[in-house]
């Protein structure tokens, strides 16, 4: 499989069907997996699969669908324009008998972005087409558009979870209720209670941010959700108890505090980055006061990096510089002396100092961010025949998806990112 952010191909036939199968194309049928015409596609059979790719990837598109939607126009070039509209002021000046007043303008402001394309395609060879049981275009399609999916719903994400409007759930510990005024104190115990969710719609309330569908709406990540769900009890009302569970919706799980939730496994977590061979998190084997050298319970092998890595000790940022393998674990030299304890934690930047993950809740009204849309152009479903490229002896095809994204935050006080740890900190990972 190659990656490729700029394709320039044109959909041609398909080469390949189930035993049985007949189709007609534009130029003859293909027949038991035979093409007796290879010229094109027929018309109704790419717009079959353009339409099958879309549906599909549409599954994976939660962030997605609460964006104000722009069409990708053709010839349009490489920038997109969003709309916001300012609000009218209260028109307090009492009007005079028989006077026409100055009346007012609609404030309308233009927010431009640069659209991108993304892509991916797979190779097929002529024997896997002559000897598959099952119809090779139909699954790959279904993977790429899983992949196709995932890619553009992250795409949006990652523009949403970059939105100045932040709250952090405070550390709730015997008890007794810590404020949180950064990502790097959040532990397992500051979690999304329903308190939160009453202030987070509160927030959006105060400033007049519309509702969507007569409610506001928050993407959460599952973890997120367990824990609110045990929180709330009786509170929580699922979606099997909606007067119209025909209006659901994508990946809805139920309300509470007038938020209807949505949940992802790809609602954004900011984790320990990783200190070396995948792992984010290491464990103290042997205490050390005022130390550079510092011994862990995990087997790493031997490094020099050229540039130290960052990371948490005890709850103090510091670097590694170097780490030593041993028999039975590493030894990490760090750029700074410090004090640690037998299975204290050791982690990298991004969440917690404690090396907890830290999970973004979204909380949203309506028109808070805009984006490009996947049809009309948006994505692509392209097939390539044997023979295309430099194929002399017609060995290789090709499946493939191409996408034009893009999404902008428009109104960042309709929108909230609401930062919590969960039960799960300790060991859930990037996404």
């Amino acid at each position: 499989m190659h990656n490729h952010s700029n394709l320039n191909s044109t959909p041609i036939t398909l080469t390949h069907f189930g035993a049985g199968q007949v189709m007609n194309t534009t130029g003859g049928t293909v027949e038991n997996g035979v093409v007796t015409d290879a010229n094109a596609l027929s018309a109704e059979m790419k717009a079959f699969y353009d339409k099958t790719l879309i549906t599909l990837a549409g599954a994976n598109l939660v962030h997605e669908q609460f964006g104000q939607k722009r069409p990708i126009p053709k010839n349009g070039g490489k920038t997109i324009e969003f709309r916001k509209f300012s609000k009218l002021p209260k028109a307090l000046t009492a009007i005079t008998e028989g006077v026409t007043p100055a009346g007012n303008k609609l404030s309308v402001s233009a927010v431009s972005c640069t659209v991108d394309q993304y892509g991916d395609y797979i190779e097929q060879t002529d024997m896997l087409e002559l000897t598959a049981v099952d119809n090779t275009i139909v699954e790959a399609t279904k993977e790429l558009a899983a992949q196709a999916g995932l890619t553009l719903d992250t795409v949006v994400r990652n523009e949403l979870v970059g939105g100045t409007n932040v709250m952090y759930a405070p550390k709730v510990e015997n008890g007794v209720e810590t404020e949180i005024t950064l990502r790097e104190d959040l532990t397992e115990a500051c979690r999304l209670r329903v308190k939160d969710v009453f202030r987070a719609a509160a927030e959006l309330k105060a400033v007049n941010a519309p509702k969507i569908g007569g409610s506001y709406v928050a993407i959460i990540h599952p973890y997120v959700a367990y824990d609110l769900m045990q929180e709330a009890g009786e509170q929580w009302v699922g979606i099997t108890k909606y007067v119209s569970p025909e209006s659901l919706l994508k990946g809805e799980i139920g309300t509470l505090g007038g938020v209807r939730f949505v949940e992802s496994t790809e609602a954004k977590i900011f984790a320990p980055a990783e200190i070396a061979e995948g792992l984010s998190r290491l464990h103290v084997k042997t205490a050390a006061t005022a130390s550079t050298s510092v011994a862990v319970k995990e087997a790493l092998e031997s490094v020099t990096f050229d540039t130290p890595v960052e990371i948490w000790v005890g709850g103090v940022k510091n670097t590694v510089t170097a780490i030593t393998a041993g028999e039975d674990g590493s030894t990490l030299t760090l750029g700074a002396a410090a004090t640690v304890s037998a299975g204290d934690v050791i982690c990298g930047t991004g969440g917690g100092r404690d090396g907890s993950a830290v999970f973004c809740t979204l909380f949203l009204g309506e028109n808070a961010y805009g984006v490009t849309d996947v049809e009309g152009g948006g994505l692509q479903h392209i097939v390539k025949q044997c023979g295309y490229g430099n194929d002399p002896l017609n060995q290789r095809s090709s499946v493939g998806w191409k996408a034009t994204k893009v999404a902008k935050r428009l109104l960042e006080e309709y929108m909230i990112r609401f930062e919590s740890g969960s039960a799960f900190s300790a060991t859930a990972t990037e996404n």
